[in-house]
């Protein structure tokens, strides 16, 4: 590093070198150019660094899905469909659509969500049985009627009903 260079000067060539840019990069700079230079992309290490793969025996396959995702819903929650009457307890959450693309193309165009949201599996009900539904979280909301799910497989999975939730057994959880 060249002498007699200011204690900002030297800060910012840290901060640039440890973004990775390397020394060469360094050797480009212009003083002027250092305070407006902005890189066209991220570096590589990055961008791969943002994304995760699972496998889905749904789908079949591996699903491509962003490392951090932000779920509305926690396991245990109660809610309802958007449009459709029913109601159920969430069980498991896929971060991205995770399920078979025949499943995906059944839904009408017009009400087909996105798959780039987090999808929620339910122990749900409505007024004739029980099953298990799969559900984009663009669709569901709270359900502010409160009280607990009429699913035969509840007990399997949940404790207990209070405050309008469930808790997950001890022994399912890490």
């Amino acid at each position: 590093m060249p002498f007699g260079l200011s204690r900002a000067a030297r800060l910012a060539d840290a901060r640039w070198l440890a973004k990775g840019y390397g020394w060469a990069g360094w050797h480009c700079m212009v003083g002027w150019l250092r305070k407006w230079l902005v890189p066209l992309r991220k570096p590589i290490i990055f961008t791969a660094m943002d994304q995760t793969e699972f496998y889905s025996s749904q789908a079949g396959r591996k699903i491509q899905a962003p490392r951090h995702a932000r779920a509305r819903f926690a396991i245990g929650d109660v809610v309802k469909h958007r449009i459709y009457d029913f109601r159920g307890v969430v069980f498991d959450i896929d971060p991205v659509f995770a399920n078979s693309d025949e499943w995906y193309e059944q839904i009408p165009e017009e009400l087909r969500p996105r798959r780039d949201q987090p999808y929620y599996h339910l122990l749900a009900e409505n007024e004739e049985s029980s099953y298990v539904a799969y559900v984009s979280q663009q669709n569901l909301l709270i359900d502010r009627r409160g009280g607990p799910v009429d699913h035969p497989n509840v007990g399997e999975l949940f404790d207990n009903f209070a405050s309008g939730r469930y808790r997950l057994r001890a022994s399912l959880t890490h």
